[in-house]
């Protein structure tokens, strides 16, 4: 069943009525038409759903003039792209220079010729019709590359993961507590997403390490060791320097996750805040995560112990000021760890067994 076009709507703003009267004869038989009397009134109108496609605004009002009124709503976020025409008996060309510089698209000048008026109105509403479409294809192809580099960077995280022995869902359980804790920490939504999508790329160093040292059922020795501390460097290798914001944050988090807070990590040794805020935050994600594993050679630790050996490092391995972000964070992490739980129990523990000391015996 077909539909018809969707009916555009103007704004007609002006102090005068008869001049409103005069606009809407001429336009009313082809478009819906909405009036205001002032910029104040105006501004109301465009901001509200459903907003109008045009606004013909007079430029000579008592109180808001109509250039402060399109100022305005060149300002706001949600009335910037609505098309505005000038109509006013101010027609030098430094006045319509001056309406143009302020967004307007079109000046009109007084008395109108209907003519004119239908002809600017139809051109801008074409115009505006086309700049939204390509928004809207921009947009959805956007968003469609965006979820086809989530998936891959997904992919080579879960590629990494499979190296490893029974890893599970460590990588969704880890993303997880991250977001949780940048949540908590105060990272903005934008922020927030990025450390939610890039996380998941943490260990992707791990393909280029060996088996032998990789799924080495026990610690490390000193050779192999450093062989396991390559890993960081390798998944920035492997991610590679970009302008993208989500694959930079990626190659930050893989780079930088062993760093320590005091700058005994590696592999660069650096220490305090020269070390990127979300590697900091997947250091202490990652690690409760491993800590809380149960392997063969392994028993896993309680959520109470976990906690207390992230709390322990403060100042020493973690950022002391993501600690009460992970308390406040816990709960959902926990309730986060129950709902990505491993079919046979067993959670990841690579870190926990090889780069964390005194963890459970390991180096």
């Amino acid at each position: 069943m077909s539909h018809a076009p969707r009916q555009s709507t103007i704004l007609l703003v002006d102090d005068v009525p008869d001049n409103i009267d005069i606009l809407g004869q001429v336009l009313s038989p082809h478009y819906r038409t909405r009036v205001a009397i002032s910029g104040e009134r105006a501004l109301k109108i465009a901001a509200t759903a459903p907003q109008p496609d045009l606004i013909l605004l007079d430029v000579r009002m008592p109180g808001i003039s109509g250039y402060e009124v399109c100022k305005r709503l060149k300002a706001g976020p949600e009335t910037r792209d609505i098309p505005v025409i000038f109509v006013t008996t101010m027609s030098e060309t430094e006045d319509e220079a001056h309406g143009l510089a302020l967004g307007a698209v079109d000046y009109i000048a007084k008395p109108i010729s209907p003519a004119i008026v239908l002809a600017r109105v139809r051109t801008h509403l074409a115009l505006y019709d086309q700049n939204r479409e390509l928004a809207r294809q921009v947009h959805a192809r956007t968003l469609e590359l965006f979820n086809t580099r989530q998936q891959i960077i997904n992919r080579l995280g879960r590629a990494a993961e499979f190296r490893d022995i029974e890893t599970g869902n460590h990588i969704i359980r880890m993303s997880h507590y991250c977001r949780l804790i940048g949540e908590a920490a105060g990272l903005g939504e934008k922020a927030v997403q990025t450390l939610y999508h890039a996380s998941p790329m943490h260990d992707v160093g791990k393909i280029g390490i060996r088996d032998t040292v990789l799924l080495k059922n026990g610690p490390l020795n000193e050779e192999e060791w450093a062989m396991m501390k390559r890993h960081p460097e390798i998944g920035a290798e492997i991610i590679g320097t970009h302008n993208d914001e989500l694959l930079r944050a990626a190659r930050e988090i893989a780079l930088y996750h062993h760093e320590r807070w005091d700058g005994s990590g590696y592999p660069a040794s650096l220490a305090g805040e020269a070390i990127p805020l979300m590697a900091r935050i997947a250091a202490i994600a990652d690690v409760f995560d491993a800590l809380l594993t149960s392997r063969p050679y392994k028993a896993s630790w309680s959520v109470e112990d976990a906690a207390a050996y992230i709390e322990a490092g403060s100042g020493s391995h973690y950022d002391p000021g993501l600690i009460e972000p992970f308390r406040r964070a816990l709960p959902r992490m926990l309730r986060i760890r129950e709902q990505f739980a491993d079919a046979l129990g067993t959670l990841d523990d690579t870190e926990a067994t090889h780069h964390i000391p005194g963890a459970d015996g390991a180096v």
